[in-house]
């Protein structure tokens, strides 16, 4: 139920690419074709219309019942003729009968007879041939055509997919990129070898052959790729690493040549590679065999860049949020030289990066971008811009054109919790089951030493939360200590424990606060050492540095049953202390508790101050009657 707080120029055509070529004669003689055999189709359909058969006893019996009105008879007894109701039909004269007889007849009943040469049917098997000789000849035109997409022909399908962005085309720059000016300041010294590589051949330093920037998604590692495009005065071809993957075996291997072979041509250069973790995993790792076509674009990237002179002036640049999944051989020096982390930025970071996007917006006189920075620990660079991007839209919401500091605390909200949904409305005893857990982790904020201090309670649900207890770190922390690890368990279990303290049993709305709880005691007991029971031990499943997902004790867990039977008996213990302890303490203050429970309850949302004046009146209170 609690949460804790451009355009560009259009892209260039893809190298290797043959260009759009206009259309050469056998393209319009196929198409000319085509369209006679529609005429032929339809001359056929109109000349050889439906006619009802007759036979030749039939069609004697309709001449001599003059229901005839012409004929029409080849050298071979064909007939065809008109009814006088304007239907035709055909018939056939046997070859052994004498056709004197009913040619007297035709003669007697004045039917109009017309004689017709045979042409021996060339023109019915001129009409038959022709669609087939065409068909036939289409087949054959789109079987050469498969075989050069599979052979990486005329299709393209070998040659690599770079997008190449020329010197002369202005692109981000490192001024568009806030903060991180390590970070920028080891990719510069990529884009300046390039510039002067002599200054770097006097000192007898060379220059890297390839970089890899590693981070959590959202921190600005493609950002930083296009703004060594911006400030590089060398071509720079940039693709990711799903682009080398096809289904057809050997594709991927023919890209990565195709794409250093068009680097060496416009030495020097750079590359860029994102997402390389598409085609850089270790080799041999969930497959069968070790000759798969992705290991086989593997191989062709580490030979590629072992190829290629180092003098010629082409680096590398890649990134990627999986690190952990890079094959060793690819990063080792050489190759990839240098690792550069790009890590979620920190407080100062943060203000320059909304400083950035809200460039060009107008903002309201009560906006403070420091305290926004503050109030958003943990963000990337891509949850700031859209954190600015719903304030606007609050903001247009409300008919204004100016962003003020509630749309960015709405947002912040939005982005945190979801939607606030007023058709979402509480019953009376929800609120107030609401109010006193909301309750419960206020004042225990207050009243634990290390915790944050509450900037708001509230009690409207918004998302998946009915209510909600954010807290602001007063200052960026890179180091926990355990005091404030046990103060942060007893914070979350507190909306529990304050329904057993008021109303006397739990509920369902504890279910997240148990699950955040259990994670970080879990982390506390196998990563940080802080159980006595198991000692100074890590226990790491391998989860990924950058992505969340598994957990420790996992089918791959590399302890046995008995180690997971006391990790699992000291994150009970942390939890059953820090739940007794939040329990004893709102025993202790329950006016308090039930005050702000009150106030909040009528009020719906409170700031830090309500919470502190509500914790102050008790302990005056307290102290009175001590006296």
């Amino acid at each position: 139920m609690s949460r804790t707080a451009r355009s560009g120029p259009p892209p260039d055509p893809v190298p290797g690419t043959p260009p759009a070529r206009p259309w050469r004669w056998w393209s319009w003689l196929l198409v000319l074709a085509l369209a006679a055999v529609l005429a032929l189709l339809f001359w056929i359909g109109v000349t050889f219309s439906p006619a009802t058969s007759l036979s030749y006893t039939d069609f004697v019996s309709k001449v001599e019942a003059d229901q005839v009105v012409d004929v029409t008879v080849d050298e071979l007894g064909s007939v065809r003729g008109t009814l006088r109701d304007g239907s035709a039909f055909r018939s056939q004269i046997p070859s052994a009968l004498d056709t004197r007889e009913l040619e007297a007849k035709l003669t007697a009943k004045k039917v109009q007879v017309t004689a017709e040469q045979n042409d021996s049917g060339w023109g019915l098997l001129l009409s038959m041939l022709v669609p087939l000789v065409l068909l036939l000849a289409l087949f054959s035109w789109m079987g050469r055509r498969a075989k050069g997409v599979l052979a990486g022909g005329a299709a393209g399908f070998g040659r690599s997919r770079a997008k190449i962005i020329e010197a002369e085309r202005p692109t981000t720059r490192f001024t568009d990129v806030a903060g991180y000016d390590g970070v920028k300041q080891e990719v510069s010294e990529v884009v300046d070898f390039l510039r002067d590589p002599g200054k770097y051949a006097a000192a007898g330093a060379k220059g890297p052959r390839g970089v890899i920037m590693v981070g959590p998604p959202g921190t600005g590692k493609t950002l930083l790729g296009r703004a060594v495009a911006g400030e590089a005065s060398v071509p720079f071809l940039s693709v990711t690493g799903s682009a080398f993957v096809e289904m057809f075996v050997g594709v991927g291997a023919s890209r990565v040549r195709s794409l250093f072979e068009e680097a060496r041509t416009r030495a020097p250069a750079i590359i860029f590679i994102d997402e390389i973790d598409a085609v850089g995993g270790r080799r041999g790792a969930g497959g069968i065999g070790g000759n798969d076509e992705r290991e086989q674009t593997l191989n062709q990237l580490l030979s590629e860049m072992d190829g290629f002179d180092q003098t010629s002036g082409i680096v590398v640049l890649a990134a990627t949020n999986r690190p952990e999944s890079l094959d060793p051989a690819l990063l080792r020096p050489g190759r990839f030289d240098r690792q550069v982390m790009v890590p979620l930025p920190n407080q100062a970071e943060r203000a320059a990066i909304l400083a950035v996007h809200v460039n060009g917006k107008h903002l309201g006189e009560d906006v403070d971008l420091g305290k926004i920075s503050r109030a958003t620990p943990g963000f990337s660079g891509a949850d700031l811009a859209n954190l600015v991007n719903e304030a606007a839209i609050f903001a247009v919401r409300a008919d204004r054109t100016v962003i003020t500091a509630t749309d960015l605390v709405a947002a912040r909200d939005r982005v945190l919790l979801g939607r606030r949904d007023s058709s979402n409305a509480l019953l009376p005893e929800e609120r107030w089951a609401v109010a006193v857990h909301e309750s419960g982790h206020a004042l225990l904020a207050a009243l634990c030493e290390h915790a944050d201090p509450v900037e708001k309670v509230t009690i409207l649900p918004a998302g998946m939360a009915l209510g909600a207890t954010e807290q602001l770190p007063e200052v960026e922390r890179h180091l926990y200590r355990e005091s404030y690890l046990v103060d942060q368990l007893t914070v979350r279990l507190g909306g529990r424990a304050g329904e057993l303290v008021i109303l006397g049993e739990g509920s369902t709305g504890a279910a997240d606060d148990l699950a955040g709880a259990t994670r970080l005691a879990t982390r506390m007991v196998t990563e940080f050492g802080l159980s006595p029971a198991l000692g100074p031990v890590g226990y790491t499943a391998g989860e990924p540095r950058f992505l969340p997902g598994g957990s420790a004790g996992g089918p791959g867990r590399p302890y046995s049953e008995q180690t997971q039977r006391q990790i699992d008996q000291e994150i009970a213990r942390l939890l059953r202390e820090a739940e007794d302890r939040a329990i004893s303490l709102l025993t202790e203050h329950r006016g308090a508790l039930e005050r702000l429970a009150g106030l909040l309850t009528e009020q719906e949302t409170l700031d830090g101050t309500a919470v502190l004046a509500v914790l102050h009146e008790d302990l005056v209170a307290a102290a009175v009657l001590e006296r």
